[in-house]
């Protein structure tokens, strides 16, 4: 998977932020995309856990 964003992409997600947007806030959206993209790669590529199992190892209730 590649972390490469263009300027076209990078463009977009700044033009749909707030005017009084932050320094963090950007950072803060960069950071949620990347994340995002990584689990859609994760899963298309099969790397993906049941929810049950999941909750079975933090010992979350069902």
């Amino acid at each position: 998977m590649s972390n490469t964003m263009t300027k076209d992409q990078a463009h977009m997600l700044v033009d749909k932020m707030p005017d009084n947007s932050t320094w963090d806030d950007l950072m803060h959206e960069i950071y949620v995309r990347e994340a995002i993209e990584q689990g859609f790669a994760d899963s298309k590529a099969g790397r993906t856990k049941d929810v049950k199992e999941i909750k079975e190892k933090y010992g979350l209730p069902e």
